[in-house]
């Protein structure tokens, strides 16, 4: 499981014309997920993702977590995250399938969902992402357990 977290603004994902999610202050988060995949990943990198102190303090230092400042989630499934570059056309054989992947996310959502005021894309459709990195801040967060 991939994840690029990054500290915005605001965020947005649109669908067919449509805003089907939206945040202010928090973390705008894209979403990969690779073959071996299962819950045990998502609930390692829910727990990561929800306390990573990325925003700052009463003192300038990177030391409150997206709870700690009230912000909310923003995530976005990309399964190009998986994306092997040896040629110039990616191959995304390493991603999980679509059906399997779908349900990871949807856990992934109800698990952030839990802490975190979360707002989401849209599985297999077309967007478009806008946001206003603040910092810039991004940071890439990972797990395979079967590697361990």
């Amino acid at each position: 499981m991939k994840l690029v977290v990054q500290r915005v603004t605001n965020a947005s994902v649109e669908v067919e014309g449509e805003i089907t999610g939206q945040i202010e202050e928090g973390l705008m988060v894209l979403v990969g997920f690779g073959q071996n995949d299962t819950e045990k990943e998502v609930d390692y990198l829910t727990r990561k993702v929800t306390k990573l102190r990325v925003f700052q303090d009463d003192e300038g230092k990177m030391n409150r977590s997206v709870q700690d400042i009230g912000g909310k989630l923003l995530l976005v499934p990309q399964f190009t995250l998986y994306g092997q570059t040896k040629k110039y056309r990616p191959s995304f054989h390493k991603a999980l399938a679509p059906d399997q992947a779908t349900k990871l996310f949807d856990y992934f959502v109800e698990k952030c969902s839990e802490t975190v005021e979360t707002e989401t894309g849209i599985f297999g459709a077309y967007m478009k992402v806008s946001l206003l990195n603040d910092g810039p801040v991004t940071i890439l967060l990972e797990k395979e357990f079967d590697e361990e």
